[in-house]
């Protein structure tokens, strides 16, 4: 049975983050879930302003999937190559 309820509790999970991907605006605990984040480290984030969300009550969060897909992505660390390839150009042009 173990392998049963396993199962049906990966299906479950698959089908939150299938949800979770369709939606444009995403609640405090989808928030969290998306972005693998603690629910006291997004507050933290919250309540510095270091991620984007909104507050339309001025109570709930909300969040905008694509904005955290950016807030995800800043920062990005070049590639050896790619800092190679920028170098080349800059002594080129100079």
């Amino acid at each position: 049975m173990k392998g049963i309820e396993n199962d049906i509790a990966e299906i479950k999970d698959l089908l939150y983050a299938q949800r979770l991907l369709q939606k444009e605006v995403l609640n405090f605990q989808e928030a969290c879930d998306y972005v693998g984040r603690s629910k006291q480290n997004m507050y933290k984030l919250t309540s510095t302003n270091k991620i984007p969300h909104y507050k339309p009550e001025g109570k709930m969060l909300y969040f905008k999937r694509s904005e955290l897909d950016a807030f995800m992505l800043r920062n990005p660390i070049r590639t050896i190559n790619e800092i190679e390839s920028v170098a080349a150009t800059h002594v080129v042009l100079s």
